[in-house]
């Protein structure tokens, strides 16, 4: 699968750009702050139909203007005829997103056609952060791979959020709260939120030795990684445990067990990343995690996800860049953006890359062939 072109009407700092790109590598070069990384997250848009970078979809119109588009042909193969993607936003409306000119009924049903992989250097949040970015990034690659849990996670978080209004009605009610509706939103969240549990679980036994492998490499097999799931349901009924909390969520106004308060614990050597590990441990431990998502999903689509890279000559030692340079010479990848600021040195580091390499000059907004 590959992006042919691109084109964008006031999108973040860009009034329009028309691109073609080559179906092996593509080089946005400019200064920091030019737009080089808009790019990218013009095609995450087309992928996933929301940006890396910003909470709200408001945030990618351009200032002064009502709304933006972004959009993309992709080809699956050779032979096959190409299919544009559009996403648009106007201001004060919901988002819109076609497919050859055709809306979805749902933007969910887009979820996982066109997939891609952005390494960047905010990957080390993912160790950093909260749990709820690991969350987000696992729920994100299986609502990939597997739409039947997309739709639940969907009807689970609404469930969940109806469920919240309830405890959250119940401290400023002089009648007490319906309990009987209540109830009701915990027979239909217990199920759903075994499923959502067992999937992730599941999953992650899949995905552990991809990762682990892809870490090895990077780090020349040092120290043993592994990634272990903590999720109260795995040892405990939901519906139980919903009963069972049901007077502490009404004193706190919140659910506070289920999938949605669950975590990845990423461990070295049987101890906390987060604690322990050096820079340049964190550093090959989320870029392990990104192959080890590409692999995943090029096997289970049977095609090669589109893969982003965010100023990794910048942001990365020359190591872990070389192993990702190993990586796209021997032809791992498909299609491969990235950015840089200096040109001399990207096309230095690609001298062993044989696709078809295009290069684009950004500046301030603007985006030309070089």
């Amino acid at each position: 699968m590959t992006l042919d072109s691109l084109h964008l009407l006031f999108f973040k700092n860009y009034d329009e750009a028309n691109l073609r790109f080559s179906p092996g590598i593509n080089c946005f070069i400019g200064d920091n702050g030019s737009g080089k990384t808009n790019l990218l997250d013009a095609i995450h848009y087309l992928s996933l139909t929301k940006s890396a970078f910003t909470p709200t979809d408001s945030q990618s119109i351009k200032q002064d203007a009502d709304f933006f588009v972004v959009k993309g042909k992709f080809q699956a193969d050779s032979s096959a005829s190409s299919e544009t993607i559009q996403v648009s936003l106007r201001a004060g409306q919901k988002k819109a997103l076609t497919h050859d000119k055709q809306p979805y009924d749902r933007l969910s049903d887009h979820i996982g056609k066109y997939p891609a992989v952005l390494i960047s250097p905010y990957d080390t949040d993912l160790i950093r952060q909260s749990s709820e970015e690991r969350r987000k990034y696992f729920d994100s690659l299986l609502s990939q791979l597997d739409h039947e849990f997309l739709e639940q996670l969907i009807t689970y978080n609404a469930l969940l959020r109806q469920r919240n209004a309830v405890l959250k009605q119940s401290s400023g009610s002089s009648h007490g709260f319906d309990r009987d509706y209540l109830l009701a939103l915990d027979e239909q969240l217990a199920p759903l939120g075994q499923q959502l549990t067992a999937a992730r679980a599941t999953f992650l036994t899949e995905f552990t030795p991809i990762f682990q492998r892809h870490y090895q490499q990077l780090a020349d097999g040092r120290e043993a990684v592994t990634l272990t799931y903590k999720s109260q349901l795995l040892d405990a009924d939901f519906a139980q445990l919903l009963r069972a909390n049901e007077r502490r969520d009404l004193i706190l106004q919140r659910s506070t067990t289920g999938p949605h308060r669950d975590d990845f614990i990423f461990l070295m050597e049987e101890l906390p990343v987060k604690n322990y590990g050096s820079q340049g441990q964190q550093k090959s431990f989320a870029i392990a995690l990104k192959l080890a998502q590409f692999e995943i999903l090029a096997i289970r689509q049977q095609h090669k996800p589109l893969l982003l890279l965010d100023d990794i000559f910048d942001r990365l030692d020359e190591k872990r860049i070389a192993r990702l340079l190993e990586l796209v010479a021997n032809d791992t990848f498909g299609q491969v953006f990235l950015t840089d600021t200096n040109l001399a040195r990207t096309d230095l580091a690609l001298t062993r890359v044989s696709s078809d390499i295009y290069r684009f000059r950004v500046q301030s907004g603007t985006v030309a062939p070089v």
